[in-house]
């Protein structure tokens, strides 16, 4: 039986469509927060992080994904039904956020910025401020009354998987590779239930299987071998494997008494170019990356390969 392979598709965003599979779309990261576990603190001041989105767009990228929460492994997160003390506030979120995306956008009014936010009154502030889309990442599950924000303003929508919190993740046990590809395929079919029975049309959803999102080390290679049976759910696919923790925990024991704080840093940035390929040839439509310029070349040769596949 041949591997599903990506199909060319409209996604709906709020204003306007990006047109999906014909090459692969550059997502550039845009971390507006003190503790991310890649780029914390250094764009937290409003005037950086319009500078560095505006440079993320220079660079080549086709949107930008503005977070302004950490979700890194160990971080606390909370929902509507949480303690406040368990999470970001969406007031401090929007403080943090809202500048930011005010000041791309008037610099670009042609960007599109995506809102990484697992929380319905940021993502109702966002919309309203111009964003596109919302990147939900606990798949519409942290927040019951996301589906209904989304679908009012006709945001464009990323539902990704997520298994448990992040303070969980370094505790939850390791699943086989087949167990690991049910849970993430159901747990994203239910996600496109939910929006779907909000009246979220399917052409402005996009699925994201949530590497590192509860996934422990060698299980997001497993997650990443078998990515394109997760086509069969129908919707594109967008990941996120940009300076994940298992692949720098990977070149730790490449490099073995050599990996140097420096090195790993390095190495860990040319494995993300790896894997995202990787992700690219196995069906990924949309790449979320920190680094740009080296995305958009190594992606335009993945491009290049699928292009291939099909003459």
């Amino acid at each position: 039986m041949s591997e599903p392979r990506r199909a060319s598709a409209i996604w709906q965003l709020r204003t306007r469509s990006l047109e999906l599979g014909v090459r692969t779309l550059v997502m550039g990261v845009v971390n507006i927060t003190p503790d991310s576990f890649s780029d914390g603190g250094l764009y937290l001041v409003p005037e950086a992080a319009v500078a560095h989105g505006l440079q993320l767009l220079e660079e080549g990228a086709d949107l930008l994904d503005m977070g302004a929460e950490s979700t890194r492994p160990g971080s606390r997160t909370g929902g509507t039904t949480d303690p406040p003390e368990a999470t970001v506030s969406a007031e401090e979120e929007q403080a943090r956020l809202l500048p930011v995306l005010k000041g791309i956008l008037k610099a670009r009014p042609d960007a599109v910025v995506s809102v990484d936010t697992y929380k319905a009154a940021t993502a109702r502030a966002a919309l309203e401020a111009g964003a596109e889309v919302v990147n939900d990442v606990s798949g519409f599950t942290w927040d019951k009354e996301m589906p209904s924000v989304c679908r009012r303003f006709g945001a464009g929508v990323v539902l990704m998987h997520t298994r448990g919190r992040p303070e969980e993740w370094r505790s939850q046990p390791r699943l086989a590779p087949d167990d690991l590809l049910a849970l993430v395929r159901e747990g994203l079919g239910a996600s496109l239930a939910t929006a779907l029975e909000a009246g979220i049309a399917p052409e402005r959803i996009v699925l994201d299987p949530g590497y590192g999102f509860g996934k422990r080390f060698g299980e997001n290679y497993a997650l990443l071998a078998r990515q394109a049976e997760l086509l069969a759910l129908g919707r594109p696919l967008a990941v996120g494997l940009s300076r994940k923790s298992f692949l720098r925990h990977t070149m730790a024991e490449l490099y073995g008494e050599k990996a140097s704080a420096d090195l790993l840093v390095q190495a860990r940035e040319r494995a993300s170019l790896a894997a995202m390929t990787a992700a690219i040839l196995a069906g990924a439509s949309i790449v979320r990356v920190h680094a740009v310029r080296e995305a958009v070349e190594a992606a335009g040769v993945a491009d290049a390969i699928l292009a291939a596949r099909s003459q």
